[in-house]
């Protein structure tokens, strides 16, 4: 089974539980490290993370992923909060931002600029919709954004 489909057979049989248990599963990895595999889950909900809430699901998904041994070899399951600056990559993300300032890193110039920043107003298919600081509404097609992320402000 190749590595997409190994983390396709764990996204469907783990999200459900990281679901159930009040959680968003914000992403999956399965990375190796100088001789060590790493499968890394990246949960969230509104009030934040914490340890706790990581070991909770790192033992029932844990529970799962003896049961239907998808990864062939031994590796580290490690389960934490993505972080404030990872990117948003799923429509989830976005709609759980909704609202947020944002900043979105495009491939190549548009108006002369490759970074916009702004409110998340909206988003489709095709397109992602901010409100500029300057009040200007914007639509960026998908396909010419490069990176997705909140704005932190400290």
């Amino acid at each position: 089974m190749g590595r997409k489909n190994v983390l396709k057979t764990i996204r469907e049989n783990c999200e459900p539980i990281v679901e159930d248990l009040g959680y968003d599963l914000v992403d999956i990895e399965f990375v190796r490290e100088n001789a060590e595999q790493f499968l890394r889950f990246y949960i969230g909900k509104r009030e934040g993370v914490s340890i706790d809430d990581c070991q909770k699901v790192s033992e029932a998904v844990g529970n799962k992923l003896d049961e239907i041994d998808p990864i062939e070899g031994s590796y580290y399951l490690e389960v934490s909060s993505p972080g404030l600056d990872r990117p948003l990559k799923t429509d989830k993300d976005l709609k759980r931002n909704i609202g947020k300032e944002i900043e979105i890193s495009l491939y190549k110039n548009i108006d002369g600029k490759k970074k916009f920043t702004g409110e998340l107003l909206d988003f489709s298919e095709i397109d992602i919709t901010i409100m500029e600081e300057n009040q200007e509404k914007r639509a960026i097609q998908r396909d010419a954004i490069s990176n997705i992320k909140l704005v932190v402000k400290f």
